[in-house]
């Protein structure tokens, strides 16, 4: 082989592996909630980023799976670049995606008529790269299809982010069967923490982490995302409950 061509392969080779550390080491990266307590329970101190995270109300009614929605907007909007939030019904109301830190010009909605077009459009965005966040409103997650969104979200370091939404109680069961996700939590409207004067407080959640990888699974109650997007642990009980859970979705 002449000298030239040698040196060609060489070079080649070179970018090669040093595109396959730079992926390694953005896979690696983690989205840290701020707070010790959450933190710890996941591996690397956060969420990983070229990862699937799986998120569901607590129950099968719409407040909680607005809470669920919020707390992703609350995730992608700590994320860099663009977020494509993919889903079969418009009816995300913009304000309260602002209120969790997401400014809707930073999101590119991408609608469809069937779920299986919704999976598609994950996939693709995630397979795409340079993006913040890939957001997917999905009744149901199979093993298959999860596996290939992970296997996008790794190659790129992408973070995917499901939100499971039940469009009848019956359909909340499905959340039980396994996917490929790294994480997967369910979030809970909790009465909003006191004021010292009559009115509506910070609202809470209780956020249960019930799997991840090479971890434990723990419960917490925290203070909704604030308008950066982040969590506040609370341990007190509160009276009144605040509205902002329940608006995320128009009517």
């Amino acid at each position: 082989m002449a000298q030239g061509a040698t040196n060609l392969v060489i070079s080649e080779l070179r970018e090669r592996i040093q595109h396959l550390e730079v992926t390694s080491a953005r896979n690696k990266q983690v989205l840290p909630f701020g707070i010790p307590e959450i933190d710890d329970r996941l591996p690397g101190g956060g969420l990983a980023f070229g990862a699937l995270h799986e998120f569901a109300g607590g129950g099968a009614g719409t407040v909680d799976g607005a809470a669920a929605a919020l707390m992703v907007a609350g995730i992608a909007a700590q994320t860099k670049g663009q977020v494509v939030w993919c889903l079969t019904r418009p009816d995300l109301f913009f304000p309260a995606l602002a209120q969790a830190g997401l400014h809707p010009k930073r999101v590119i909605f991408v609608e469809s008529d069937k779920e299986e077009d919704v999976l598609a459009s994950m996939e693709e965005a995630l397979a795409f790269g340079g993006l913040g966040a890939v957001v997917g409103e999905l009744v149901r997650l199979p093993m298959t299809t999860s596996r290939r969104l992970q296997l996008a979200a790794e190659k790129t370091g992408t973070m995917g982010l499901a939100v499971r939404r039940w469009r009848r109680q019956t359909e909340a069961s499905d959340y039980g069967q396994p996917t490929a996700a790294s994480t997967r939590w369910r979030v809970s409207v909790l009465p909003s923490e006191p004021l010292p004067v009559p009115g509506i407080g910070r609202a809470r959640w209780l956020l249960e982490l019930i799997r991840v990888k090479a971890g434990e699974c723990a419960d917490f109650i925290v203070g909704a995302c604030d308008a950066t997007g982040r969590l506040d642990l609370s341990t007190e009980p509160g009276d009144g409950q605040d509205q902002a859970s329940r608006s995320v979705y128009s009517r």
